[in-house]
Order: structure tokens, then sequence, then C-alpha cells
């Protein structure tokens, strides 16, 4: 099993083997979370800070929990209360928490760019919990695991990812994964929901769902961020719903074993059909959450491993 990054910022920056050695070990923790004694002794000793300058219920709390079964001490940061709102900088809230020599950072961000910028500044694996429109690393590999699991491979896969990819990390994250296993991707989007020179991703692109959904594996969901919507960006929700939400009439043009996946959190009657949403025997949208603790356990557990194992001069942040 290698993995040699440093701290997990990114997809893109991840090489396929780092990858495998996550989607690895996950499996073993997801066998773990399983049983009665869902306790692991891999990070005991060691302290984790969770720092949520946006809200997430679902990342957060998948965090803590992950951090906590690993045997970690866990504290999260009530950002919303902090120094940062009475003008300090991220960069000096970053060499303050660096001065109380924690081991994980994990770090939502709004602004792109800015859990790297911390990570420069810190003497720890910082892990980003999503920063702006850039990246969702945790949530791409758990979307993987996912896959993984219910197809029983991962490489040379046709996924479509639909709706909002203009403002979706999620879609940025899973597209870099996907490419790196050689999977076919297709975007399904109104061309106003699409990011300029998208088409440079290695991705194909469709404005209508029957044509893009046209013998696919994978069927991803995307949550339209209305709050990082600046103007009207689609005609209405009844609109968008009747041309790209996902209805049982229009999976029918994907393979008859197409899987149904959403980051959460869903808009029932506007992304998808809430009785798909449900649907046992297509939908892996519960096995999504119950992969992403398992997901971030083996993360951690991985970044704590190549920090024991390189010199410390390494280690030391510029």
């Amino acid at each position: 099993m290698t993995f040699t990054a440093k701290h997990l910022l990114g997809i893109d920056h991840l090489s396929s083997d780092d990858i495998i050695s996550i989607l690895d070990l996950a499996e073993h923790y997801v066998t773990l979370n399983r049983q009665s004694q869902k306790r692991s002794d891999a990070l005991n000793g060691l302290t984790q800070i969770n720092m949520f300058f946006e809200n997430s219920t679902r990342t957060q709390a998948s965090f803590e929990l992950a951090g906590k079964r690993l045997g970690a001490d866990v504290m999260n940061m009530e950002m919303g209360a902090s120094s940062i709102k009475k003008g300090e900088t991220l960069i000096d809230t970053a060499l303050t928490l660096n001065a109380m020599n924690p081991d994980l950072l994990v770090v939502r961000h709004p602004n792109s760019g800015a859990v790297e910028l911390l990570a420069e500044k810190v003497n720890c694996a910082v892990l980003n919990a999503g920063d702006g429109q850039h990246e969702h690393p945790t949530q791409a590999l758990l979307d993987a695991l996912t896959i993984r699991r219910a197809k029983g491979r991962l490489h040379r896969l046709s996924v479509a990812i639909c709706g909002d990819i203009a403002h979706s990390r999620v879609a940025r994250s899973n597209i870099f994964l996907l490419n790196k296993m050689e999977s076919r991707i297709r975007l399904i989007a109104p061309k106003t929901l699409l990011p300029s020179g998208i088409d440079r991703f290695g991705v194909e692109i469709f404005d209508d769902m029957r044509e893009g959904l046209e013998g696919v594996d994978v069927v991803m969901m995307l949550r339209l961020q209305r709050e990082r919507m600046d103007g009207a960006f689609i005609p209405s929700s009844r609109e968008y719903y009747h041309r790209w939400g996902l209805t049982a009439e229009k999976l029918a043009h994907a393979k008859d074993d197409a899987i149904i996946m959403h980051p959460g959190p869903m808009n029932r009657g506007v992304e998808i059909d809430g009785d798909l949403a449900d649907d046992l025997n297509r939908s892996v949208i519960q096995e999504q959450v119950e992969m992403g603790v398992a997901v971030r356990m083996a993360a951690m557990e991985l970044l704590v491993r190549g920090r024991r194992a390189a010199p410390l001069t390494q280690q030391v942040a510029v």
C-alpha cells in the first residue's frame, strides 16, 4: 500500500496509487464500522481540529465521527465566533493553531485556495473538507468507493454527472478522479450551469438528459447551489425538474443496472424524483453517507502514517 501525500488538498494532486490506497484501507473501515465495537487506535493520543468556515452538518459530523473512531482527541472550532470575526487573518489563525501542535486539521472554507494557503503555514496534516468552487476530495473518494463496491470496479466506466456543474466542487473532484481511472465522463446541464473551459477536462457535454444518460453505468446528480448563484441561472425549479431532474423515464435511457448517486442534501422534486432517491435497487445515496466515514478514517490514518515515517525536516511547512 503506497501513499505519498503530506496533505489531502485535492484529487488533482493524488496519484492513482494514492487513490487506490485510500479506497483499499477504507474497505477495512467499512467492515469495522459495521461491528458493535467500532474503535481503532490508529490516531490514539493525536489531536484533530475541525475548522468549518462554512456550515456542513453531514461533512463535519462524518469527520468528527471518523476521528473519534480512530481514537483521536477531536475539537470542533466554532468559526462563527472565532477571532476571524474580530479581524484576525486566516494566516494568523493558522499560526495560532500551529502553536498548539495539532496532528490533523480539517478545514472547510468558502474561498478557493484557502485550505492550501493554510497548509503552507502549519506543521500538521491538512485535509480539505471543501474550498469554494475548487475541490472536495473526500466526497470524490467516498463516491469512488461507493461505485467500486456497487460495480466491482472503478476503471473504464461510463459516468454521467448531472446538474449544477458550474458551482460544484464535488463535480470537479469527481472529474479529476474518474479521469485518473480512465472512465468516460458525461456532463449534463444547462449551458448556464457549465463553467467556461470545461471541455478541456476530457469530458463529453450534453444539454439533453435522455441523450446524455444513454448507456451509462452511474448517474451522479448534483445539488442546485442557489447560495452561490448571483442571478437567474435557471428559469424556475419546475422547469429545471422537467428538463434536468432525474425521473424514471429519463433513467430508463441508462443501463438497466445503473446506480443513482447524490452528494446531499437533496432537493426532491427538483434535482431528483423522491421515489428514485429511495429506490433500494438503484439508489446508493445512503451507502455514500456510510462510505464517507470509512474514507475519512482511511485518509487520516494514511496521512498520519506518512508523517510518522518522514524525517522531521520534511514535515515542517515553509
